[in-house]
């Protein structure tokens, strides 16, 4: 029968306390309660915990190796953004351990104590669910930490690199009311900061073009939705009386559910839908026909996080930084003039 193997979270989740307060009651560090403290060596010993290094990631001997928090690995964004880690990684002599969230809340504790156990040097965590109490917890626990492509709610001293997701939307909204388009709808990311962000940006192009927002044509999906679900979501605004002529996608996952709707309903795209995504991945030059999309440089963001959590590491001592990258529009052909009546 194979062991359970049990981590600092599971100790933690039996206790009721955080784990910042379980690594405190195995290194002897900070003010505990004897009664916490009693609980917290119970359990240890009920799960029959053996503790590792996980005072930090950042003292004794370096592994070489860094932690990656994903939400969801099938995702071509993340997964392209896994690979660029992966390689500028090797070039530098670490290891990456990728473990993948699920946008849940309880994995987000649960894998980033299990890298911290592996004596992993640092973190990077990429935009997951919108809980950020284990983006703290690490920062207690002085681990060397890194945010990506995730706005914060609260303010944290941890270094953000993101692309400015304003100015995303921004720009995709604008392309579509060049073309003349005035009936735009969109289909964003779950109640995400970033989603938040981009229909922001859309709204603001709107304005710009004293175009009236017409909430009737925002449409929200699940953070990690397949092509699957936005196809069904699709589905159901051409299928309306109230069909939009474009469509700004918060993914590219999600521009290739708008089309294979339309293609479904026998609409033409772009001839009669417009449509444009976000991420510039692979599934955009694939799609048919090739996806007009906006590009976050994928590459430029692995190596910016990848520095500044090396300089965390070293104990280099500077202001926390917010980075953010500017999005570019790649005109590919998903969106096209409408036609005048």
């Amino acid at each position: 029968m194979k062991k359970t193997i049990y981590t600092i979270y599971d100790v933690a989740k039996e206790a009721g306390v955080s784990t910042a307060t379980v690594s405190k009651v195995i290194n002897n560090t900070g003010r505990i309660g004897d009664k916490t403290k009693e609980k917290v060596l119970q359990v240890m010993e009920q799960l029959n915990y053996q503790p590792k290094v996980v005072a930090s990631a950042s003292k004794g001997k370096p592994s070489y190796s860094i932690g990656l928090l994903i939400p969801d690995l099938a995702n071509p964004f993340f997964a392209e953004f896994a690979r660029s880690i992966e390689d500028y990684g090797r070039e530098l002599g670490y290891s990456i351990l990728i473990c993948s969230t699920d946008f849940k809340k309880a994995n987000e504790f649960k894998y980033s104590s299990f890298l911290v156990e592996k004596k992993v040097d640092g973190i990077l965590v990429v935009s997951g669910s919108q809980d950020e109490s284990f983006i703290k917890d690490l920062l207690d626990r002085k681990i060397p930490t890194v945010v990506v492509n995730k706005e914060l709610t609260t303010p944290l001293p941890v270094d953000i690199v993101s692309v400015d997701d304003f100015i995303g939307g921004y720009e995709a909204t604008k392309h579509l009311l060049a073309l003349g388009h005035r009936k735009i709808g969109t289909i964003q990311l779950g109640d995400l900061l970033l989603g938040k962000e981009r229909i922001r940006g859309y709204k603001h192009a709107l304005d710009e073009y004293e175009v009236k927002y017409d909430k009737g044509l925002l449409f929200f999906s699940s953070p990690n939705a397949t092509i699957q679900e936005s196809k069904e979501i699709s589905m159901e605004i051409l299928s309306s009386d109230h069909r939009p002529t474009a469509i700004f996608a918060g993914n590219d996952i999600l521009a290739v559910g708008v089309i294979h709707a339309a293609m479904e309903l026998g609409l033409s795209i772009p001839d009669d839908l417009s449509v444009i995504g976000f991420d510039n991945t692979v599934l955009s030059a694939m799609s048919t026909p090739p996806l007009t999309t906006m590009a976050q440089s994928i590459q430029d963001m692995g190596r910016i996080s990848f520095n500044l959590l090396l300089e965390e590491i070293k104990g280099i001592q500077r202001n926390k930084q917010k980075i953010q990258l500017r999005p570019e529009l790649v005109i590919r052909k998903t969106t096209k003039e409408i036609a005048q009546s």
